[in-house]
């Protein structure tokens, strides 16, 4: 199962793994993208409507599904980058309610069955956020530290269980992730990306699909992938800044 894949990682992740030879449920609130996707995959592919904020759609979802061994927690985001002392809690609380009861929701549900496949894996897509704080960042920030922590405690909760568990942290990725955090604001999601090479989601993809084939017994843990002109959240190379100090 993925979550948030109607667009982006959640997308390159469901074509990936089904290009992999996996059955792919894919869920998410955008049901004609959503539809589209699962056409274009083709058989492998079967797409519901989800919206993990909503225990009620988490609930049906989960529970059309017989039997499920992997899950893929795409779903979240980001929203505005509001410091703290002007921080909008509306966004806060978007945010917190996407990336981390989200995910809880859709792992407490599907536990038994990842249980019960004997070869369970929950992979949760983070962000480098989660351990680089950043001026502006505090809510989304918060909330990835906080889909973190969950993942390391289910990590030690389910020792001696047959499911393994797994993050990745990307850095910055080309999707329509900064359209949805400035409201589509197109330059201003443009710029963000502005002078460097920035990872596709079908990098990410790609690592998802590596952490998912290992044997049962190879527990990927973290893994923290950024393009190369970013060595931090806060510092990134950008290519007009190379010409700025080219010699002349």
């Amino acid at each position: 199962m993925v979550t948030g894949a109607s667009s982006g990682i959640g997308a390159a992740t469901a074509r990936t793994l089904a290009d992999a030879g996996f059955a792919v449920v894919l869920g998410a609130r955008r049901g004609e993208r959503l539809d589209a996707l699962a056409a274009e995959i083709g058989p492998p592919a079967i797409a519901r409507r989800l919206d993990v904020t909503d225990l009620a759609s988490v609930s049906a979802f989960t529970e059309a599904v017989p039997e499920c061994r992997v899950l893929i927690n795409c779903a979240g985001g980001a929203l505005g980058l509001e410091h703290v002392a002007q921080a909008d809690e509306a966004h806060w609380q978007s945010m917190y309610d996407s990336n981390v009861l989200g995910t809880l929701r859709m792992t407490r549900a599907l536990l038994p069955k990842l249980i019960a496949s004997g070869d369970g894996l929950v992979l949760t897509i983070g962000s480098v956020a989660s351990f680089e704080p950043y001026a502006g960042g505090g809510g989304y920030n918060a909330a990835k530290s906080a889909a973190k922590a969950l993942m390391d405690v289910l990590r030690i909760e389910l020792v001696g269980q047959p499911v393994r568990v797994s993050e990745i942290d990307p850095g910055l990725v080309e999707t329509d992730f900064s359209l949805v955090r400035f409201g589509g604001d197109v330059d201003r999601a443009k710029d963000v990306y502005r002078g460097i090479t920035p990872l596709t989601a079908e990098d990410v993809a790609e690592v998802v699909a590596f952490v998912a084939t290992r044997p049962s017994h190879v527990d990927i843990d973290t893994v923290v992938i950024r393009p190369r002109d970013q060595a931090r959240v806060w510092l990134v190379h950008r290519e007009e800044a190379r010409r700025a100090r080219a010699p002349r």
